[in-house]
């Protein structure tokens, strides 16, 4: 391996110097950081789960840099996207926990999270995510070239070096982005027709099926394609198909905690908010659990090469080989453990802060290492925060750290260990771009800390000011991932969680692992309301429909595969961008509601002809002169 890895050569080689780490790639870079860390902190909020923004950064980066401002330089390009990418990493980690303080809040009548605190915590985690990916990168990017794949950094360099020939497509993703801002503010804004069609269905009591008619849920169904939509549909019809109908059936007349009303007298969202929601955030956490056991093989490789590579200095003669030093590394990781520890406000005392560096490094090579397989969108980084907050509670408690003083603490870490796994996994997919365009790592490295300092300042008005506009845990924004983190450290620090309801659910992805379906997306549909699974699928069909098309050659393909792909990624931040807008005029008090006067088939048809939109930009790229 080490031999082949020698014979590598980057697009840029390593004798040649181009503009890089300059003044336009950082300023557009951290625009991207914070609209792009705001689009995600939506779509987590709304759906459970995100998508990587290294290809819609590069591309938009490509539509700027070489198109406006006429600058041809594939590193400038690659740093913009390395800086933008890192605000979706760490508005992932932060939407997946920190929400839980905020209905805490709510529901105790007690103050939310300061400012300082969130700021402190995500900038905290975003650095030591970074940090900790460090001794990483000789042993998963450049010792492993061609066996990991890491399938999103592979893609995103594809993306920079073709763009080399034009920036074409950058339309393609500023369209996305056009269409589905206008359509999002014409189903929430104007609520000219609604944007979650429900129907009940009175024959068959306790089910019930709808959708959220929204461009981004379709975009992300066409991102992770027809097999994972499946199954996160999968789990939502068992859900609202089989045990809701069975409650209701079996129940009857009887009422059973949490619900305080007949089974029979309940509606689908009564029983999905009652049972369906304990019973999926059991199948999420052993989900979460299992696919770590899985992994624990690589987990102990990729930790004996990290050890190995503590002997390698960080800087080097070669460009493309130099990195911030190891000691460097360490010494900043400790300084900011420390800082975490003394600074007022943010409630992490000593025993917190060494279970976050204890946890923090050791799911950084997990996160590193399973993105290089799998991708950073497919990455289980929630499962990495249920197995820290399950023990971190435990061993508070056990400490006499109970309460809400307790439960606020193990939050706050399984935070920082959250942004930790994102950023670390978002580090090492961007490196493994910049290692074949023949980027400077330490250039990167640098990149990627500007970009957790953007995100993390901007994460805190962005979560207030979602939280303003629609509470968190509200049907507008659920907020599934930090609820379920909620009801973790609830159970275990109060025991007032309906285990039966958890362990139900643990048992059902322990046979779902059994027959050899992957548990997380199982899981997850479970967890999650039909009406989010349904615009999935709908995109993942698409997907399927457009790669079993014939075209006349094989380029021409995988040209309009990937054209889906951005236009998606365009929709995904549209409709984040307008969902913060209207989030600020609900703060504001600025009212354009028309009454949804277009009903639940007004939102079929608008769905409609949004997906016939969609397949006219796919199909209507410029075919390959290759």
């Amino acid at each position: 391996m080490k031999n082949q890895n020698e014979k590598f050569k980057p697009y840029i080689p390593a004798d040649k110097v181009v503009p890089e780490f300059t003044a336009i790639s950082v300023i557009l870079g951290i625009i991207l950081a914070v609209v792009f860390g705001a689009a995600t902190a939506y779509l987590g909020l709304r759906v459970g789960m995100t998508v990587s923004a290294s290809i819609p950064a590069a591309v938009i980066s490509m539509g700027v840099i070489r198109m406006i401002l006429r600058r041809k330089s594939i590193l400038e390009n690659n740093m913009v996207q390395t800086i933008g990418s890192a605000g979706e990493s760490l508005a992932t980690g932060a939407v997946f926990t920190l929400p839980a303080l905020f209905m805490w809040a709510a529901q105790d009548g007690g103050e939310a999270p300061s400012f300082m605190m969130i700021t402190i915590i995500a900038i905290g985690g975003g650095i030591l995510g970074v940090l900790f990916m460090i001794p990483l990168r000789t042993a998963l990017i450049v010792e492993e070239h061609g066996v990991l794949p890491f399938p999103e950094g592979q893609a995103c360099s594809e993306v920079l070096l073709a763009g080399e020939e034009g920036g074409d497509k950058s339309k393609l993703v500023f369209s996305g982005l056009g269409i589905a801002a206008v359509y999002k503010f014409i189903a929430d804004g104007l609520c000219l027709f609604p944007s979650e069609i429900d129907w009940s269905i009175k024959a068959y009591p306790g089910s019930g099926i709808g959708a959220d008619v929204l461009p981004a849920l379709l975009g992300v169904g066409y991102i992770c394609g027809a097999k994972v939509s499946s199954y996160l549909l999968s789990g939502a019809v068992f859900g609202w198909f089989v045990i809701m109908p069975l409650l209701v059936l079996i129940g009857g007349d009887a009422v059973m905690y949490p619900a305080t009303q007949a089974f029979n007298t309940l509606s689908t969202w009564d029983l999905w908010g009652n049972f369906i929601r304990y019973i999926g955030a059991g199948a999420v956490a052993a989900g979460g659990i299992l696919s770590l056991i899985k992994s624990s093989p690589l987990i102990a490789k990729t930790f004996s090469k990290a050890m190995k590579g503590f002997g390698h200095k960080g800087e080097a003669a070669v460009r493309t080989e130099r990195s911030i030093s190891l000691p460097v590394s360490l010494i900043g990781a400790v300084i900011i453990a420390i800082l975490l520890w003394l600074m007022p406000g943010v409630p992490i005392g000593f025993l917190a802060a060494l279970i976050i560096v204890v946890f923090g490094f050791f799911f950084a090579t997990v996160s590193a290492r399973m993105v290089g397989l799998v991708g950073s969108s497919n990455s289980p980084v929630s499962g990495m925060a249920i197995t820290t907050l399950l023990i971190a509670t435990i061993i508070l408690k056990a400490t006499g750290n109970v309460g809400v003083a307790g439960m606020t603490t193990a939050i706050c870490i399984g935070t920082v260990v959250c942004i930790i796994a994102a950023m670390a996994g978002d580090t090492s997919q961007d490196l493994k771009t910049g290692y074949i365009v023949g980027a400077t790592p330490i250039y990167q490295q640098y990149g990627e800390l500007i970009g957790a300092v953007a995100a993390g300042l901007a994460i805190a008005g962005v979560l207030y000011l979602l939280n303003a506009a629609w509470p968190y845990g509200s049907q507008e924004l659920p907020a599934p991932q930090a609820t379920l983190m909620k009801m973790v450290v609830e159970g275990v620090m109060g025991g007032n969680l309906p285990w039966g309801l958890v362990f139900i659910g643990v048992f059902i992805a322990i046979v779902v692992e059994i027959i050899g379906a992957p548990v997380l997306p199982f899981a997850l549909g479970l967890y999650l309301p039909i009406h989010l699974s349904m615009p999935i699928m709908a995109g993942g069909l698409i997907r399927l429909w457009v790669e079993r098309r014939k075209f006349k050659s094989e380029a021409r393909r995988k040209e309009v595969i990937d054209n889906g792909v951005l236009y998606s990624s365009g929709m995904i931040a549209g409709e984040g961008i307008v969902g913060i807008i209207l989030a600020l005029c609900t703060v504001f008090g600025v009212k354009m509601s028309l009454g949804k006067i277009l009903g639940n088939w007004g939102g079929l048809v608008f769905f409609a002809a949004l997906i016939a939109v969609m397949l006219l930009f796919i199909f209507s790229g410029k075919k390959s002169k290759k």
